[in-house]
């Protein structure tokens, strides 16, 4: 559904599985930090929400939305976590490199989730401009970092429901 019809902060929270001994990771990208800082404090709060521990909860940042799926596979390799979230901004610009970017990133998103063993949740803006990406993380249009805090409680209650 388009973000104009949903606002990413908008659930039910009793469809919501508790995340109590629950390890997440976030990577996030310092570039667009104003943008990405919202984000991360999002899916922060809302993990601790659903009863993630705040010492279960590992952050790590990366210098831009390029290196957000090699900060993921360093988690995935070395702190024992039942999900990795990424989370970005990338803003069209003037040259392709926008383009390149977020087809980079999503693409490595996807194999990372098809190689590894734990969801690796997308949380990467990819607007046209700054208001659009202020609007989606913590104005108007809610918070995508809530999101993604709440897709990867989602898909680890539906990985544990198969293990």
């Amino acid at each position: 559904m388009a973000t104009e019809l949903h606002n990413l902060s908008s659930y039910d929270p009793t469809l919501i599985p508790q995340g109590k001994g629950k390890r997440v990771g976030i990577v996030v990208s310092e570039w667009n930090y104003s943008v990405t800082g919202n984000l991360l404090r999002g899916a922060y709060d809302t993990l601790l929400k659903f009863g993630v521990e705040s010492e279960d909860i590992i952050v790590e940042h990366v210098p831009g939305s390029f290196e957000l799926t090699y900060g993921a596979k360093i988690l995935i390799e070395k702190a024992n976590l039942d999900s990795v979230i990424i989370l970005g901004c990338v803003i069209q610009g003037e040259t392709p490199h926008f383009t390149f970017v977020c087809e980079s990133v999503t693409q490595g998103c996807t194999a990372l989730n098809l190689q590894q063993n734990i969801p690796i949740v997308f949380g990467l803006l990819t607007t046209n401009t700054l208001d659009q990406a202020k609007a989606r993380s913590g104005g108007r249009h809610g918070n995508k970092g809530d999101e993604a805090a709440i897709t990867a409680l989602k898909m680890i209650a539906l990985q544990s429901k198969y293990n």
